[in-house]
């Protein structure tokens, strides 16, 4: 299995630097909205009784929105490569564990998205003057997010692989689900940033818990779901 993985993992990102498509035009997009979420609040607004701006406090969602619509469009573009010229019967036909798949489809989606959260961390930074504490809760949490935005999304980007209106099904399947991760990442990054990381731990464990029960359903069901998509 873990070779598959690695076999598939290899593949994606080979794919993924020939055609330099995060390169070219996930990263873009993703610096461009967090570039209109800096105008669209004002940078000098503060709330009562808070030292930090508005803009500040509401840089960690901002973030993680950024993330996910990112996040979607390189799902997507981990599908579309397999749809084209019947690879998805190359890899059903290729003798792979499908679970080797899962991981290695899942593995190069969490690289692309965490070369590009550290691209969008320092843009954050210097669009909505953040100050950096709790680097290592910071970076725990944007470990076990990733991974489960990635193995969530690959478990439903096979579900919806086969569907003609698979652009338009997968964020309506993908985001409830990942509300969680949404929700429980931008708590411990505030937590981090406002210097009480203690208080982000906790949010911290459960993305990994939700990280290892995707997964998990990922290694098991991915033969399943590929072979009727």
């Amino acid at each position: 299995m873990l070779r598959d993985a690695r076999l598939v993992l290899g593949k994606d990102l080979r794919i993924e630097m020939r055609s330099r498509v995060t390169t070219n035009q996930v990263t873009p997009f993703a610096l461009l909205v967090l570039v209109l979420f800096a105008f669209a609040i004002d940078p000098g607004l503060r709330i009562s009784g808070e030292d930090r701006t508005v803009l500040d406090i509401a840089a960690p969602g901002l973030f993680w929105i950024t993330v996910l619509f990112a996040g979607l469009l390189a799902l997507q573009r981990a599908f579309t490569v397999e749809a084209a010229d019947a690879n998805r019967d190359g890899l059903r036909l290729s003798g792979l564990d499908p679970a080797g798949i899962f991981l290695g489809k899942a593995g190069a989606v969490i690289v692309q998205l965490l070369a590009l959260e550290v691209i969008l961390g320092v843009g954050a930074v210097l669009l909505y003057d953040v100050t950096v504490r709790g680097i290592l809760l910071i970076g725990a949490t944007a470990l076990a997010a990733t991974a489960g935005i990635a193995s969530a999304g690959t478990l439903y980007g096979v579900l919806a692989a086969g569907l003609r209106v698979r652009e338009t099904l997968m964020p309506i399947l993908l985001f409830p689900v990942l509300a969680p991760v949404l929700i429980g990442a931008t708590q411990a990054f505030e937590a981090a940033l406002a210097g009480s990381s203690s208080d982000g731990w906790g949010w911290a464990a459960l993305l990994g818990v939700f990280a290892i029960v995707y997964t998990a359903v990922g290694v098991l069901s991915f033969g399943t779901l590929l072979e009727e998509s």
